[in-house]
């Protein structure tokens, strides 16, 4: 009997699209006005206005054209991603990622799980902060080494890494296009609730990075130990710490000055260049790692830009409003506590044909804000609903194109990253809808 494969990330894509284009045909069309929020600069929905309009479906040959209109339309971070790509191929053509690693083996050679802890901390960091998530795209081949010469599987890289930062930005109280783009829409204190956010964060990251150590190990794996005295090359430690630093700069620049996607190709466009000089790669040494590395990544980058097409799609047939409305409307007839519950599964839902953190929030808070008021919810609760159901789907729904480029990278496919990270998806869900419980009965 021959084996059923499993669909490739583009056959996935291309799935949800025709879906998308049927959806149109099925689910009656509808639209809130809109108006423009100057302190956000977003357009942002005005509640009780949904109304059903004209009906516009999607054809065969419209759906077509909006894969290559995706693609486009998603051209910044497919930029992005092939940038950062070239510049850390050129980072490793120099010979400083083996060599920050042999160090780091040696240092921490017997305890390879506290590197592996640290890793994980830093991306829920990042996450945190500036909901870091296509940029890990072009960082998963040197990360899939590194767990290899701790002797994890290749998967856990992907878990370690973008796992981490997914739960940084769900559950942070500081990320900008997350929890305070939402509180700032809601007219909630930023910042707010930071403490009881910090505990939930610190929970579900605890669990997260024990279940990537306790299911990651490789058994097969044979962890390549290091020399005896393996010292770190000054001009490796220099291209490093180029390296931290860009990212540094990168971070300061989108809370501070407000950077997109095409400052921070830039500044990693600059430190490609410079690392290879640095690592006397010369010009034409460093402009072939970088083709090398445009190479690599160009279809997990198309990927990425593909997704778009499937929110082209739906909004275009004028139903995302329709499935909002259909979702959040009945919560209003419930207790708090059910429809605090149903407002974290709608927000999960609702993230499928909307994998954008802060276009989820500028299209739901409004609506949700009165819907609060109304049934005695506090606002805070319902950010937190939004939050904890909402931006933890970036770690599974298959219309997150920087997830599938990350698979795509790696040589993992969605069902496998599935099989892996069901349990522990569902036991973070319960702790979420368990600490949305304790925030309304503590009065949050």
């Amino acid at each position: 009997m021959k084996k059923i494969e499993f669909p490739h990330p583009f056959a996935i894509l291309l799935i949800f699209i025709a879906l998308a284009a049927v959806l149109t045909h099925i689910i009656p069309s509808g639209s809130y006005d809109r108006t423009l929020d100057e302190e956000t600069g977003r357009e942002v929905v005005v509640s009780n206005s949904y109304k059903q309009v004209e009906a516009e479906p999607i054809g065969v040959f419209d759906a077509v054209i909006k894969v290559p209109e995706g693609i486009v339309f998603g051209a910044d971070i497919v930029i992005l991603i092939l940038i950062v790509g070239g510049a850390f191929v050129v980072v490793d053509k120099t010979g400083a990622f083996n060599d920050g690693l042999a160090a780091l083996i040696q240092r921490f050679q017997h305890t390879q799980a506290r590197v592996m802890i640290l890793v994980g901390i830093v991306f829920a960091t990042a996450g945190a902060l500036n909901n870091t998530y296509e940029e890990i795209i072009a960082m998963i081949p040197f990360l899939m080494v590194m767990t290899d010469r701790l002797g994890y599987t290749k998967i856990s890289a992907i878990a370690i890494s973008a796992g981490s930062a997914t739960i940084g930005a769900a559950f942070s109280p500081i990320n900008p296009f997350g929890v305070l783009l939402a509180q700032k829409i809601s007219d909630v204190a930023p910042f707010s609730g930071t403490f009881f956010r910090i505990v939930i964060l610190l929970i579900v990251l605890t669990f997260w990075i024990w279940w990537v150590l306790r299911v990651g190990k490789d058994s097969e794996a044979k962890p390549i130990k290091p020399a005896a005295r393996s010292k770190l090359p000054p001009r490796s430690a220099i291209i490093l710490i180029l390296v931290l630093l860009t990212f540094a700069i990168m971070v300061y620049g989108i809370l501070a000055w407000d950077w997109d996607y095409n400052q921070m190709s830039a500044i990693f466009l600059v430190l490609g260049l410079v690392a290879g000089l640095i690592g006397q790669l010369g010009v034409n040494g460093t402009s072939k790692a970088y083709a090398l590395g445009f190479q690599e990544l160009a279809f997990a980058a198309i990927v990425v830009g593909l997704a778009r097409s499937i929110y082209l799609i739906l909004d275009q047939g004028m139903i995302i409003d329709t499935i909002v409305y259909g979702l959040f409307n009945p919560l209003q007839d419930l207790p708090t506590a059910l429809s605090a519950f149903g407002m974290t599964i709608s927000h999960a839902l609702i993230h499928i044909p909307i994998p954008s953190n802060s276009g989820q929030a500028v299209l739901t808070m409004p609506l949700l804000t009165p819907l609060a008021d109304l049934i005695g919810m506090s606002r805070q609760v319902m950010i937190l609903c939004y939050q904890y159901g909402g931006i933890i789907m970036d770690m599974i729904t298959p219309t997150n194109g920087a997830l599938l480029a990350m698979l795509t990278a790696g040589g993992i496919s969605y069902k496998e990253w599935i099989m892996y990270c069901w349990k522990p998806f569902l036991i973070i869900m319960a702790i979420s809808l368990s600490a949305i419980m304790t925030a309304i009965l503590i009065g949050l």
